[in-house]
């Protein structure tokens, strides 16, 4: 990609006009993944979500989208119920509080325990929600949720959240990848 073309995607996406998940340039607005979360993405709470830091390098809103398109797209082809892998894909870590401030509080729940909870209250308040994604908003950080997965589309948001979170941590900052290895590989 040359650097106008990079320039001109830099600027619609400050604009709001380029919708895009971290690893791609591809804007999302364009594809059919986007009138499944369109309704979703204009409601206030969803829109909250970038007030927060998410993974050190990202806001709980891009982190959110990355996993419902990825979602999407692994279910679109194992034949799934991709619609309601994408929906709940944007939702599954919806509540907005400082992840840091709940560490720091005394809470009988660890935040990777609480966290589903309160997102699939919050996404009940706001929209209609069928089984499949009940259950892939509440048990999404299983095993440490306990309860198993009811559904294949649940097993697959677990390793999409778990794969975004790794993306979202290491594309921003290579260097820091790499210093990070080595640091590792001369301690042995």
């Amino acid at each position: 990609m040359n650097r106008e073309k990079k320039a001109e995607i830099s600027r619609l996406i400050s604009e709001g006009k380029w919708l895009h998940v971290t690893g791609s340039r591809k804007n999302v607005q364009n594809t059919e993944y986007y009138v499944v979360i369109a309704d979703l993405l204009k409601l206030d709470e969803v829109r909250a979500l970038a007030d927060f830091r998410h993974h050190i390098m990202t806001t709980r809103w891009q982190h959110c989208l990355n996993v419902s398109y990825y979602n999407y797209r692994i279910c679109r082809l194992l034949r799934l119920d991709a619609v309601s892998a994408a929906r709940a894909g944007l939702l599954h870590d919806l509540y907005h509080y400082d992840t840091k401030r709940y560490h720091k509080g005394t809470h009988t729940l660890g935040h990777s325990s609480y966290h589903p909870m309160k997102a699939l209250e919050n996404a009940e308040r706001i929209v209609e929600m069928n089984d499949r994604e009940r259950d892939m908003i509440e048990k999404h950080m299983w095993p440490v949720t306990h309860r198993r997965p009811k559904y294949a589309e649940t097993y697959i948001i677990t390793l999409v959240d778990k794969y975004c979170a790794v993306i979202e941590f290491i594309l921003p900052q290579p260097a820091r990848l790499g210093r990070w290895i080595r640091s590792k590989t001369h301690k042995a």
